[in-house]
């Protein structure tokens, strides 16, 4: 028969040349007869011998509708199953996805395809943080209100997600700017009301005097000017909102030890938090003898020596100078600037009823975030240098026993304690008294959720001259954001200027009273969010705690590493409050955490103006890169990919031309999870992936070849090296389920994973015909390759899978072939292998030159370091390598083979 292009007229070197490019394929497709377009087997039921291109689309476009009905729904909760619980980090609602957008999708779609395989209930949900500053300013500029921006951008961003074939489970959306969301994050805000862990005080602010508006740190340029006015920032100090973490620190501190090892994460947390050695406690205001009604919280860390106490000691740029206090001209009169200032207004002691003078300090700052802290000469010789300066009294409260043990002494009910038992017996006893006594780093603040903006969670509080300030009853949730149409940009006095929401009837008194302006910190938001996931359509309670205790903790949280403080510590605060609320059973929210990398790209800037260009104005010569135009040096560097830095690379485009299945393999491939790519210099990973997809379809079209060429498979025809070569086969195979299995379970290296893949289809690529046609082996290795792949390339995947279904006379029996590839079940390691004998015979190679075997454990004949040292104490290894300088040691597990590169 003549080949195609003879046929119509077609010569082979026209063809080659047409065929590199998608429209030349059109072009010459539609020199064909009709109906003679080429397809792929799940369309014709005839197996295409070559994956090209236009394959790989007909692959993609026929499998992405099936891969995605396939996805289990979460419609009823099948508490039998054993679940896994895999989370992303959601995104702010941007409008247009990002390559990093599509990293950590990649990966927990992976992750939640794979869990699915081995038989797990899996949750896999994606919301949207949808409240914020961005969609505000949007408003602003773009004469829209923010909730059109914001629906607009989550229509358009789900659209491209569905586009990349993602299996998240959507039944159990979330979105953070709906009432239904934001209802329960009020709820939970009362809840901490009443647990007396938010509180209401002053602080320092970034004041916009032309906007009117609290402006926060990033949109203060380095000159110290408002981003949107340029006028300059002033500090002011305003009324704001606080959650009082710090009271949570020391649980949040030794929880961190029960947690798996979070690739450095945990530290970080420890480092955030602090050692929890003191704790506040509160005092009330007085001055002339008379109570002001002021109260304040000062740090000590050594509460237990309490009773010792000569001063409060405030910084001079405290809020009681600079605010609203009622105090602020008497210490303003009384501040000597340079010297420790003794001042007419003294602090009572609420646990032990003592009056103490308040100090202003001659210092600009005391250690870490402290402004406010405790005097105690017996245990601090600057605190008692202090009093002797000042002519202050004090008492000993410490005295040292003839063991070295420390007692407490003169300190009431405490007396006689060890240092140790009072610490415990006062904080406590603090705490009792709702008067401080949390134990708490000098370093961590409390956290200001109040912004001053219009787009985010109301707080849900009403402000009443007789009862002060009530909460809004849970009934009348949510507190609703009013209708406006008009953004100025003047965020703190916009929700001021709807009277008919703002004016409104006390709960508690039901005389005039007006609501709380404020809105959240989108932190709060994301704080929680996990929980609501479990159980997202709940009218009546923010979730079902059934439905919580089932599916937390999340077994994997995925994100980036610039989350892995602030918003992890705030998530990890709000889980252990619902806990202790009798909300949930667990209190941490995460098992494992998997930070992964940034996403860089060369950015190129004109050196003199800091100006970005894009890389096609950029000449590379040899001297260095300059502008095509001037001729100018540019300064190139890596970043982050931006829309703004010009370095950014469109998903879409990406997908357009390489497919879906080549972007999740060039993700996995090109680094570990928590490694950065460098686009640029990683790209060549692309071509590797794109061959690595052509050597298994390759693998396929053999073997359907091979099992229908009319000879019957006989395993009883294979010769001994074919046997031999069989038996390599089945214990590669069963080498890599034990290893990809671990990459997907316990580091989730799926670099590894892949490139373990890689080494098994080579393996196979091998294979004698005989064994191709004759062996269970290669039928069995090859059907596990193309299951344990699912997860990674879905669509390949599935048609490999379909060509595998029809070879005729199949030996392997062990897989439903009636199903999917994503409806097998996870490969497992034979019994068999896992009984093999403890030893096993490595070959030993010197410089590539075989010398003998040496026998290894084989729970060490995995790890490099092991077997370079049994083979150096070997009787070989003395003989050979005693002496000689060994630079570098390989090792293949697959086929027991080490190689020691040694100096000449």
């Amino acid at each position: 028969m003549q080949p195609v292009w003879k046929r119509f007229g077609v010569s082979s070197s026209s063809l080659k040349r047409q065929l590199t490019g998608f429209r030349g394929l059109i072009k010459w497709q539609k020199t064909l007869a009709p109906g003679c377009i080429r397809s792929i087997y799940s369309e014709t039921g005839k197996w295409e011998s070559n994956y090209t291109r236009e394959t790989r689309k007909r692959v993609e476009k026929w499998w992405f509708p099936r891969i995605k009905e396939q996805f289990c729904k979460i419609s009823e909760t099948d508490k039998s199953k054993p679940k896994f619980y895999v989370l992303s980090m959601f995104p702010y609602p941007s409008g247009k996805l990002h390559m990093g957008h599509v990293r950590v999708y990649t990966i927990s779609d992976t992750i939640a395809r794979f869990q699915k395989m081995r038989g797990m209930q899996v949750i896999n949900p994606m919301g949207w943080d949808a409240f914020g500053l961005p969609a505000e300013n949007a408003a602003v500029d773009h004469g829209l209100h923010p909730v059109t921006w914001t629906q607009s951008n989550i229509r358009h961003m789900k659209e491209q997600l569905n586009g990349l074939g993602l299996s998240f489970s959507w039944e159990q959306e979330i979105t953070t700017c709906l009432p239904d969301y934001y209802k329960w994050t009020q709820y939970l805000f009362i809840k901490l009301f009443e647990a007396q862990l938010v509180y209401q005080k002053e602080a320092l602010v970034n004041w916009d005097p032309v906007d009117q508006t609290v402006l926060a740190n990033e949109q203060v340029d380095e000159n110290g000017c408002s981003w949107r006015s340029g006028a300059k920032v002033e500090k002011k100090y305003l009324k704001q909102w606080f959650i009082k973490t710090t009271s949570y620190a020391k649980a949040m501190l030794d929880a961190l030890s029960d947690l798996p090892d979070w690739y450095g994460i945990k530290e970080m947390q420890a480092n955030w938090i602090g050692d929890s050695v003191g704790c506040y406690l509160d005092f009330m205001l007085k001055v002339d003898g008379k109570v002001t009604g002021e109260k304040l919280a000062a740090y000590t860390y050594t509460p237990e020596a309490i009773y010792g106490a000569s001063h409060i000691y405030i910084l001079p740029d405290h809020r009681l100078l600079h605010g609203n206090s009622s105090l602020k001209e008497v210490f303003q009169r009384e501040f000597i600037p340079g010297k420790d200032s003794l001042t007419s207004v003294t602090a009572v002691n609420l646990l032990t009823n003592q009056e103490i003078p308040v100090v202003i300090s001659a210092k600009s700052d005391f250690q870490n975030s402290l402004d406010t802290k405790i005097g105690i000469p017996s245990t601090n010789p600057e605190d008692a240098a202090v009093a002797q300066n000042l002519g202050l009294p004090f008492t000993e409260v410490l005295e040292v026993l003839p063991d070295g043990l420390e007692k407490v002494i003169n300190s009431g009910e405490f007396t006689g304690m060890t240092r140790q038992e009072a610490l415990k017996a006062l904080t406590q006893q603090a705490r009792s008294k709702e008067v401080g006594g949390d134990l708490t780093s000098d370093k961590l603040r409390d956290w200001l959720i109040s912004r001053q903006r219009y787009w985010g969670t109301p707080i849900p509080i009403v402000h009443c001259q007789t009862c002060g300030s009530v909460p809004v009853p849970y009934e009348d949730l949510p507190v609703v954001l009013p209708n406006v149409t008009t953004f100025t940009g003047k965020g703190i006095s916009l929700l001021q200027t709807v009277p008919e929401w703002m004016n409104c009837l006390c709960p508690r008194c039901k005389g005039p009273a007006k609501r709380e302006t404020d809105t959240m910190d989108t932190f709060v938001d994301s704080a929680w969010y996990y929980l609501r996931y479990t159980d997202p359509h709940n009218c009546d309670r923010p979730f079902n705690k059934d439905l919580a205790d089932y599916w937390m903790p999340v077994d994997l949280y995925i994100g980036g590493k610039e989350h892995a403080v602030l918003h992890l510590y705030y998530a990890r605060f709000f889980s252990h409050f619902c806990h202790d609320q009798k909300m949930t059973k667990t209190k941490e929210p995460f098992h494992k955490l998997l930070v992964q990398g940034l996403i860089k790209s060369e950015t190129f800037r004109l050196t003199t103006t800091g100006q970005y260009l894009k890389r096609e104005e950029i000449d590379l010569t040899e001297t260095g890169p300059v502008h095509v135009k001037t001729k100018e040096k540019v300064q190139v560097t890596w970043e982050k990919m931006s829309k703004s830095k010009l370095n950014g690379i469109d998903p879409e485009k990406f997908v357009q031309q390489y497919g879906i299945d080549t972007m999740r393999l060039f993700i996995l491939f090109a680094a570990s999870p928590e490694q950065d790519i460098l686009w640029n210099v990683k790209t060549d990973a692309i071509p590797g992936v794109q061959r690595w997809q052509i050597r298994l379809w390759s693998l396929a079209t053999n073997l359907i070849k091979a099992r229908a060429s009319g000879t019957l498979p006989n395993p009883e025809l294979l010769s001994k090296n074919d046997k031999a070569e069989a038996r390599k086969i089945w214990e590669n195979k069963n080498l890599t389920i034990s290893e990809v299995t671990n990459d997907f379970t316990k580091n989730y290296m799926l670099n590894a994973a892949v490139s373990r893949l890689m080494s098994l289809s080579n393996t196979l690529l091998q294979a004698s015909q005989p064994l191709m046609l004759h062996s269970v082996e290669f039928e069995e290795a090859l059907a596990t390759l193309c299951i344990m792949l699912a997860p990674m390339a879905p669509h390949i995947a599935s048609e490999l899978w379909k060509g595998l279904v029809h070879v005729q006379n199949k030996l392997c029996t062990r897989y439903n072939w009636d199903a999917d590839v994503l409806q097998q079940s996870w490969p497992k390691v034979d019994p068999e292998y896992l009984q093999q004998p403890d030893i096993l015979e490595m070959s030993v190679l010197i410089n590539n030159k075989a010398c003998g075997k040496v026998n290894i454990p084989h729970q060490a004949a995995q790890n490099a370091e092991e077997v370079h040292e049994l083979v150096l104490q070997s009787e070989l290894g003395a003989k050979l390598l005693k002496g000689r300088t060994v630079k570098k040691a390989y090792l293949s597990p697959r086929t027991a083979l080490v190689n020691f590169l040694v100096q000449e």
